[in-house]
């Protein structure tokens, strides 16, 4: 009996931790199944995809619904049904059950939902499989034991070159009342010999990383610190990716995070608004007096990747409060802001507060808020392209003294990224592609009637030479790189202890990248000179940090002949 389990991501390098699940359940409980994992993107061509899930003759589909993929399997049901007629189809994941009332009596004859985890679901749902006399729906009990469904073969097969996902707890410690999991409050912990028995096994295939999705991974901050340890001391070079709580970070949790090497943990932060009255109406617990300060040790150690969230569209959050919120972050120096619009999740407990809230809301997945009582739809479509405006000149590794130096200005950063924006609609930007070169002349071209333009166009040119560029672009360029390399070949000394010697110096001549920066620039960056201006030298080489910038070194004046 083939079956099989479908999944559509996000990204191919996304893979679905259910459908593993369900592979073992139906191994377990339905003899002579034979489950064929399968996953696409939402992006596949449909009609090769329409025709490859019904190759072999199927006796029985399953399906993976979330809120991104729903459209695109609603119309795979519509079809798969008229010339796979006889053959089941079966939903599960948090938008199945919204699927399914979507459906028309005569497709939804066709489909069954399972609601919950498969772990759980009753036996007469196997037995009726076999059957095929299934029920339209299947409730399941929770489980409080669960088990990594991962097997050797899988990372030859369908999690290749895939992101990993583990969940070591299910359930959440918190009731967002915009998340579905508002209505589970119970957090299920695996023991943790058994999370480093199951990650173990995993990383001897030497995946590029492993996502963690567990919904609040330091709810118990001695437990998360118990797994960070042992994952550090397992050899390899796998990025862990945590969702964390901003306000369960412990001393001992600081103590070992300076010790992380670059490129190993990865936090994403739902900071979601620092409205407190908005955050008491979602019922998002939050202390936010430990906030920031947690947040910025983090930022500090430049090791560890911190993405921090806010969402667009919350109640109370008017466009002031939204700029509160946004400049707060800012100040807070995130290597990625995520500003993403409010979804009203059908079974939520916002989605019971509609006309309460005033909520205009998007029909279809993934269900975006279109307006609310405090931001109508205009507010709320200039908020979302300035997230976009955020998202492209904000979210790399391209600006980050640019960025560095107006946190430490008392500029209004909302009232800059809002100027921002408009050049940006000027420009026709958001039609554009979104190289450096575009992003640092539009920059360029906002600095201009600032009284500090030639120092920000000045970190621009250093931001753009950490990149790891040899050439500066026209809108850039003030000194020729390449005179620059002659004048300071012929006149440096034969040898700089600890750069190069005599056997090197020609090779450190041609890796180099060399410009002459004001001292206004070097005071403002902390490099120490004896006069300025004074050239710095851009390196191949990268820092061992977040970004992995260029290394770059100040040439003492003594080093540079007449």
């Amino acid at each position: 009996m083939l079956c099989k389990l479908i999944a559509f991501n996000g990204r191919y390098i996304h893979s679905c931790l259910a459908l593993f699940y369900v592979r073992t359940a139906l191994e377990q409980n339905l003899q002579g199944c034979q489950p064929e994992i399968v996953q696409y993107t939402i992006n596949d061509p449909y009609y090769p995809t329409l025709r490859q899930i019904g190759s072999g003759d199927p006796a029985v589909l399953f399906f993976s619904v979330y809120i991104w993929n729903s459209i695109y399997i609603q119309r795979l049901i519509n079809d798969l049904v008229k010339f796979l007629p006889k053959t089941p189809i079966i939903m599960g994941g948090p938008q199945a059950q919204t699927l399914a009332r979507s459906l028309s009596p005569d497709l939804f004859q066709h489909c069954t939902v399972v609601k919950g985890e498969i772990e759980g679901v009753d036996s007469s749902f196997y037995r009726d499989i076999a059957r095929n006399k299934l029920q339209r729906e299947y409730g399941c009990s929770r489980l409080s034991a669960f088990a990594s469904p991962y097997r050797y073969e899988d990372f030859a097969g369908p999690l290749k070159n895939r992101n990993i996902y583990y969940e070591s707890s299910r359930g959440c410690p918190f009731g967002c009342t915009y998340c579905l999991s508002a209505a589970e409050r119970v957090v299920r912990h695996l023991p943790t010999a058994k999370v480093y028995e199951e990650i173990r096994n995993i990383l001897r295939h030497g995946p590029k990383v492993i996502r963690f999705v567990d919904r609040t991974f330091n709810d118990l901050p001695k437990r998360a610190l118990d797994i960070w340890r042992f994952l550090v001391d397992q050899a390899g070079e796998t990025l862990f990716h945590f969702e964390m709580a901003p306000d369960r970070f412990t001393e001992d949790m600081f103590r070992f995070l300076e010790q992380i090497a670059p490129g190993r943990f990865q936090f994403e932060i739902g900071v979601q608004s620092t409205n407190p009255q908005t955050l008491e109406a979602i019922n998002r617990k939050c202390d936010l007096e430990k906030l920031a300060p947690n947040i910025r040790r983090l930022v500090s150690l430049d090791t560890i990747h911190i993405h921090l969230d806010l969402i667009l569209g919350l109640p109370h959050e008017d466009r002031e409060s939204y700029s509160r919120s946004f400049c707060e972050v800012f100040k807070l120096g995130p290597h990625y802001i995520q500003m993403g619009l409010l979804k009203i999740l059908p079974d939520t407990p916002i989605s019971r507060c509609i006309e309460e809230y005033g909520l205009i809301v998007c029909q279809a997945p993934p269900y975006e808020v279109l307006a609310n009582r405090w931001v109508d739809r205009h507010e709320l479509e200039n908020l979302f392209w300035f997230g976009e405006c955020v998202e492209a000149f904000y979210n790399n590794r391209f600006f980050r003294s640019f960025w560095d130096y107006l946190r430490k200005t008392d500029d209004d950063i909302f009232s800059f990224f809002e100027m921002l924006l408009d050049v940006c609609r000027q420009k026709g930007f958001f039609n554009l592609a979104h190289t450096q070169e575009l992003l640092s002349s539009i920059l360029m071209d906002l600095i201009q009637n600032r009284p500090d333009r030639e120092l920000l166009a000045e970190l621009l040119i250093f931001d753009w030479l950490r990149c790891g560029h040899h050439f500066l672009p026209e809108h850039l360029e003030q000194e020729p790189l390449a005179q620059n390399r002659k004048k300071l070949w012929q006149q440096m000394e034969q040898k700089w202890e600890g750069v190069y010697d005599h056997k090197t110096r020609d090779e450190f001549f041609r890796q180099s990248v060399f410009y002459r920066f004001s001292g206004e620039l070097l005071q403002e960056l902390g490099i120490t000179v004896e006069s300025s201006p004074a050239y710095v030298c851009f390196q191949v080489k990268r820092e061992k940090t977040v970004f992995r910038l260029n290394s770059f070194l100040p040439i003492p004046a003594v080093k540079i002949g007449s």
